[in-house]
């Protein structure tokens, strides 16, 4: 845990602990279980009140461990979680760490084609899920573990031996071009995140402590902003299966919960706002993915009595920057300072860091960097520029915090999700009707962007708001619940580059100045 010291001695004081044996599973689970097993790790509030104690998760884990060996599974093996916020959620990803396999986290809004195409690429057997998740993967190679059908007993199951670089995690993350990448993490990605999870609560691991996020655990920042850190922690984690986000909602499970700590997605931060739901009880209030500004924090301190603090990272490399309230004041405009153990530069096209606006860069060696894209040598490579990581996003520093200006790709910030064009763009264009389509974010005071599609029809096709409504439900019915197009617009052409490809900056730069009508 971090030590209380000012922040720049706990920058200079900071190094990683990185042993030649790391495993995620032990860190999360074993430990507690042989320290403290009845500590509570997780409360399910989904359908009454369950308290599951580490023990009881390592019970599960091992249990599951064993039934997925006995298929088969073994070192190196992927195997995808499809599994809402509940105990077995966090057991699957336990029990195939102790394997030396590698997870996959996967969405339940998922539809066929976004879950069969990850599936496909990570070349995974087998998907712990449960009854519904089992029935969106028929047809499918990968089959179905249900946890529940497993007989478990008292012996313990040892983790094989594994190392910082060793493969436990693939994380896919939504790009400009082509199919989503998968971001493939070793087993030091847990003590990576760590750091910037204390300091964006404010010193995580106080007593007392109970931690949840609406967000889901499918996605890093639920599952490595909250859950593995605070069962590492050794602070209870709320696992609440919401259809969906309410500020009446929220407000309940931080009641019935608990809850101290929370990670609120900026979307979910301006729904409260909206509604001025006001939240006691809380220590700490983190949010990331999008800068606040300074009206969200003035609220933040009135709604819930804390100052809101802002972190930076991307599924490559997270938990980077963060404010912390107990360290520094926060700046309105800017994310926070780096996490000790990061190294961020802001740097020119030559790699160089500069003084002005720049590349937001990460310096290799950081705890939480990604081992590397999947099976993608060349897009691993490109994201390098020399000693840098490149997170794709424009900043600048002011006065040692982390000012940040704007993404350089087309990749969509809509509710918290981050959608990759290229992806809609190819599933539109197997619909009978088009012809070629551009996809980009239109400005949206409450989800930041919405989806709009720009589409051109085949000859003979004609537009109608009946087709754009079939186009909306087509992609919905293939990819995901919250990728679809909100918005269908018909073109005669689309601007196009002499070799043929979409400018999307054009696109982009219409459906602002829509907004802006």
């Amino acid at each position: 845990m971090l030590t209380r010291l000012p922040y720049d001695e706990l920058v200079a004081a900071f190094r990683w602990d990185l042993p030649e044996r790391l495993n995620m599973a032990v860190q999360v689970c074993d430990e507690w279980a042989m320290r403290d097993p009845e500590r509570v790790a997780i409360i399910d509030l989904s359908e009454g009140r369950e308290e599951v104690t580490y023990s009881q998760l390592r019970r599960m884990a091992d249990g599951l461990a064993r039934g997925l060996q006995a298929r088969g599974v073994s070192r190196g093996d992927r195997v995808g979680v499809l599994r809402s916020q509940d105990a077995w959620c966090a057991a699957a990803h336990i029990a195939i760490w102790k394997l030396g396999a590698v997870s996959i986290p996967l969405f339940k809004l998922f539809r066929h084609d976004a879950l069969d195409s990850r599936l496909a690429d990570a070349g995974a057997a087998w998907v712990v899920t449960d009854e519904d998740g089992a029935g969106m993967l028929v047809g499918m190679a990968a089959q179905a573990l249900l946890p529940d059908i497993l007989t478990l007993d008292e012996a313990p199951f040892e983790p094989v031996p594994t190392g910082p670089e060793d493969p436990a995690v693939l994380i896919y993350t939504s790009g400009t071009t082509g199919r989503p990448k998968g971001a493939l993490h070793g087993h030091r990605m847990l003590t990576g995140h760590l750091p910037g999870v204390e300091m964006s609560h404010d010193f995580l691991g106080q007593e007392g402590d109970c931690l949840w996020t609406p967000a889901d655990w499918a996605w890093i920042g639920g599952l490595f902003d909250v859950l593995m850190p605070g069962l590492a922690l050794g602070v209870s984690v709320v696992a609440a299966r919401l259809g969906k986000f309410t500020p009446e909602e929220c407000a309940r499970i931080v009641r019935e919960g608990a809850v101290r700590n929370v990670f609120f997605p900026p979307t979910a931060l301006r729904m409260l706002k909206a509604a001025d739901q006001r939240i006691e009880g809380l220590r700490s209030v983190a949010s990331g993915g999008e800068p606040l500004g300074a009206e969200m924090l003035e609220w933040g301190r009135a709604g819930f009595g804390v100052t809101i603090n802002e972190f930076y990272g991307q599924t490559e490399c997270n938990m980077v920057a963060s404010s912390c309230n107990e360290l520094f004041a926060p700046r309105p405009g800017c994310i926070g300072k780096p996490v000790p153990g990061f190294e961020i530069g802001v740097i020119d096209e030559a790699g160089e860091v500069t003084e002005g606006e720049g590349d937001i860069a990460i310096r290799r060696g950081a705890a939480s960097m990604m081992l590397g894209y999947w099976m993608k040598p060349e897009a691993t490579a490109e994201k390098f520029r020399g000693d840098w990581m490149l997170t794709g996003d424009r900043g600048a520093w002011d006065d040692g915090y982390l000012r940040f200006v704007g993404r350089e790709d087309d990749v969509i910030t809509s509710a918290g999700y981050r959608i990759g064009p290229a992806e809609i763009e190819d599933c539109l264009l197997t619909h009978a009707a088009v012809a070629t389509v551009g996809v980009v974010g239109k400005p949206d005071a409450l989800r930041t962007e919405v989806v709009k599609a720009y589409v051109v029809l085949k000859d003979g096709v004609g537009a109608s708001e009946d087709l754009a409504g079939e186009l909306r439900d087509y992609v919905k019915a293939r990819l995901a619940q919250y990728s679809y197009p909100r918005e269908v617009e018909f073109l005669e052409a689309l601007p196009m580059t002499v070799t043929g490809k979409v400018i999307r900056k054009e696109l982009k730069a219409r459906a602002a100045a829509e907004a802006a009508r």
